[in-house]
């Protein structure tokens, strides 16, 4: 007597059975809102700007923010918050604490307008005003210029012996380490020579 087995469907793909895709891991997101402050109101701003701050960290997800102050002749302020993902980012804008903070703030402005960028691009701090992109390349690129050489100068002696995986890896964390805390910096610092020198 012969048994008939039934087998269940595989789906395959080549030799290997085919697997689910697996979801992108979440970025972070950096939102900078740009304000034209009224010339009388900048200390009310500030201090306004200071209670926000302190909200948006008590969120989860929160990352940090800074308020970046106006230069010379001009009433605009920047603040950036930023968050590990979308949907704490989210939690957020639809917070009735939000609302009544924006409420607030709304007899203080003149203008305003929202940036948003997602994952390598938070490395700039104001992407509000932008400039040719060209000088926003060409500053990132000097500065992983100057990271990498430094690590093949100081690092490298100590490191050499190394699996060269395992160089890669301790090379491409010190890199995007350093970006992350450097880069919102030099932007703010550059600002006007990434925007092209622009004025209001």
């Amino acid at each position: 007597m012969t048994t008939r087995l039934r087998s269940l469907p595989v789906r395959l793909t080549g030799n290997s059975v085919a697997r689910q895709p697996v979801a992108p891991a979440p970025e972070p997101v950096t939102v900078t809102v740009a304000r034209v402050v009224r010339p009388e109101e900048h200390e009310a701003f500030e201090q306004w700007a200071a209670d926000v701050q302190e909200l948006v960290a008590s969120f989860p997800g929160s990352l940090g923010s800074s308020l970046l102050r106006p230069g010379p002749a001009s009433d605009e302020y920047h603040l950036v918050y930023r968050f590990s993902d979308d949907a704490s980012l989210a939690v957020w804008e639809r917070s009735p604490e939000r609302r009544a903070a924006l409420e607030r703030v709304s007899r203080l402005v003149e203008q305003e307008r929202t940036a948003r960028a997602v994952g390598l691009e938070t490395f700039f701090a104001v992407p509000a005003r932008p400039g040719p992109a060209w000088r926003s390349w060409a500053l990132t690129v000097a500065v992983v210029l100057v990271l990498t050489t430094s690590f093949q100068l100081v690092a490298m002696p100590f490191v050499g012996g190394w699996p060269w995986p395992a160089r890669l890896l301790l090379s491409a964390l010190y890199v995007v380490t350093v970006l992350r805390l450097a880069m919102p910096r030099l932007s703010r610092w550059l600002g006007p020579w990434l925007q092209g020198s622009r004025r209001r």
